[in-house]
Parts: C-alpha cells; sequence; structure tokens
C-alpha cells in the first residue's frame, strides 16, 4: 500500500466520524435549538436528527418539564409600614425553546428579580393582618401577573406559592401572646361548657332520683291502704259471718219470729186449710187467722 492510498484512508476516516458527529438524538421532554452559521435554523424535538458539523451548532437540551423554583426570603413592606421576610416558590414551565433561548438572558434570575418586584407591588397595598390573611389572594395575583411578563421568554408560569410569611420578632411574640391568649379562652369555655354539662346531668340525675323515690313512696302507701282496706274488708265479712252463725245456732226472739213467718208461708201453699199455731207465736194468733181466711179465699175461687 503505498503512501497516497494511506492518505485516502485516513481522510475517509476523518470525513466519515465528522459525519457522524452530525447525528443528534434529542431525548423525551427536552428540546434542542439548531443555529448554523450563528443563526437561528430550527428546534429539534424528541427523536433522531442530523445536522451539518462544522457549519450547524446546537444548545444544551432545555428542559420541557415543570420546574419547580425556590427563591430566597425577600424584605416587603405592608401598607402600614411592617417590615417582613417573604419567600416564594414559583412553578414554571418552557414553552418555547428559541424563545427561551433568545427572549432574556439568565431567565432564572430574570423570574427571581421580577418575583420580587412584584411581590413588594402586591403587598405594599395591603395591611399586616390582610397579608397574613390573604394568601391565595397574593398567590393568585402573582401567578397572573408573571404569566404575562414571562410569556415573551417562552416561558408558563402555573402557580405561585408564598412558602413563609415571617414579621419583625416584635410582632411575632404578640401575635404568640395573642395566639395563647385565644387557645386559653377557646380552653375556659369548653372546660365552662363542659362543667355545665355534668352539673346538668347531675342534676337531672337527681331529679329522676326524687321522681322515683316519690313514686315507690305512693306505690308504697297505696299498697299499705289496700292492703289495710282488704283486711278491715277481711275481718268485717268475718265478724258478719260469725254473727250469722252465733244467731243460726241460738236463735233469738227475733230470728225466731222471722222463720215462724217463713213456715207460715210455706204451709199456706199446702192443700190444707187448717194452720197450727206454734206456742211460740200465740201472740200473732189475729194475724194468723186473717192470714188462714186469705189462704181459704183463694182456694175457693
Amino acid at each position: 500500500m503505498n503512501a497516497a492510498e494511506i492518505v485516502l484512508m485516513v481522510l475517509g476516516i476523518v470525513i466519515l466520524a465528522v459525519l457522524v458527529t452530525g447525528i443528534r438524538v434529542v431525548r423525551q421532554a427536552t428540546a434542542v435549538t439548531v443555529e448554523r452559521l450563528g443563526k437561528y435554523r430550527k428546534t429539534l424535538e424528541t427523536g433522531v436528527h442530523y445536522v451539518l458539523p462544522i457549519f450547524d451548532k446546537t444548545s444544551r437540551p432545555i428542559s420541557l418539564k415543570e420546574i419547580v423554583a425556590d427563591f430566597k426570603p425577600q424584605p416587603v413592606i405592608t401598607k402600614d409600614n411592617v417590615t417582613m421576610q417573604i419567600d416564594t416558590v414559583v412553578y414554571f414551565q418552557i414553552t418555547d425553546a428559541k424563545l427561551y433561548t433568545y427572549g432574556v438572558d439568565k431567565p432564572l434570575s430574570a423570574i427571581e428579580n421580577l418575583t420580587a418586584t412584584t411581590l413588594r407591588n402586591i403587598v405594599g397595598e395591603l395591611e399586616l393582618d390582610e397579608t397574613l390573611t390573604s394568601r391565595d389572594t397574593v398567590n393568585s395575583k402573582m401567578r397572573i401577573i408573571l404569566d404575562e411578563a414571562t410569556d415573551p421568554w417562552g416561558i408558563k408560569i402555573n402557580r405561585v406559592e408564598l412558602k413563609n410569611i415571617l414579621p419583625p420578632k416584635d410582632i411575632q411574640e404578640a401575635m404568640e401572646k395573642q395566639m395563647r391568649a385565644e387557645r386559653e379562652r377557646r380552653e375556659a369555655i369548653l372546660r365552662a361548657e363542659g362543667e355545665k354539662k355534668s352539673n346538668i346531668l347531675v342534676a337531672e340525675g337527681e331529679k329522676q332520683a326524687k321522681i322515683l323515690r316519690a313514686e315507690a313512696d305512693k306505690e308504697s302507701k297505696i299498697l299499705a291502704a289496700e292492703a289495710e282496706k282488704a283486711a278491715l274488708i277481711a275481718e268485717a265479712e268475718g265478724k258478719a259471718t260469725a254473727v250469722d252463725l252465733i244467731n243460726k245456732a241460738n236463735p233469738n226472739s227475733a230470728y225466731i219470729t222471722l222463720e215462724g213467718f217463713r213456715a207460715l208461708i210455706e204451709l199456706s201453699k199446702g192443700e190444707s186449710t187448717k194452720i197450727i199455731i206454734p206456742s211460740e207465736l200465740q201472740n200473732l194468733t189475729a194475724t194468723l187467722a186473717a192470714l188462714k181466711e186469705g189462704v181459704t179465699d183463694s182456694k175457693k175461687k
């Protein structure tokens, strides 16, 4: 192999190596800008691309994913002249690689400065209490303003969050005392409500106990009265039965007279018109004679 062949072989290898260097692989969620002889030519998206070596120059891969930028605290003065330290977190996304590359120098630093300026303008219109209680409102206003300002840079501001709001030390101490007093007040209210409920339950229990005792006493008295009544009735019935038995065993004159009348009535119902008057009833002759005549007349009829 002569020298000319060797030179051609080396030249071919060099040319092949140069051509291979023109191959560019763009990964997912990234973009690459291409300049030809110093002028923007195109943007390479995900996939395999080829650029002319020496003539074309590619940028570093630009991430199209959402980026989180946590900026350091910024001194901010409220409407009532209170200086606070507020740090913000900005969530943004690159939507146009060309505008991002050529729109602004050092985009992240530009976003940080724009965020600090916007924050001072918004908080400067609010008092301390409003700043502490209107965090969502401040976040919304900042997102709208930043999104509009960064649109020419190919950047989309998705959201803005106020991470920490730090008032001066003396104000923090006053706020802590106020919060402590509020917690103690709520604790006292809860304790008073608990004692009130406890007293109500105790009073209700005592009331129910008294009612139950009164009902028990009432039932006891009713049962005692009924028992006494039943005893008196039983005693009276017993006495009446005893008297009746005694009268039957030892009939007195009234009882004999009553039984005599009953016997005469039975005799008058018979066919015999003659009635024999017992010796015990001789004082009733006139009465029996009248009774006899009445019975005889009824038989004749």
